[in-house]
């Protein structure tokens, strides 16, 4: 398995408009070979950000390439700058492959 990970600092104040763009918009993963499940999570409040991760499953690292490589990643991702205000920074990406 593939743990794929990317860490947003959120603006504070927008955390609830940040949920909302994540609870409406389109994945585009449930027909995507190789994928298993989805998280959005919400970590610690710091002094001038939230901090969520985006947090999704694959049954293998070549999977989730292939995903990102995807006409299905393109549109998942084609609204991607339009939020610029709710960020502080680009995401962090982390891929961590399962050992246990």
């Amino acid at each position: 398995m593939f743990i794929a990970m990317n860490r947003f600092k959120i603006v504070i104040g927008k955390e609830d408009e940040f949920e909302k763009v994540w609870r409406e918009r389109d994945t585009y993963l449930s027909d995507v070979p190789g994928f298993k499940e989805f998280h959005l999570v919400k970590g610690a409040k710091e002094d001038n950000f939230s901090l969520y991760a985006s947090h999704s499953i694959w049954y293998s690292k070549n999977d989730f390439l292939n995903w990102t490589k995807s006409e299905s990643f393109r549109l998942a991702h084609k609204n991607a700058g339009q939020h610029k205000e709710l960020y502080l920074g680009n995401p962090q990406f982390e891929g961590f492959e399962v050992v246990l």
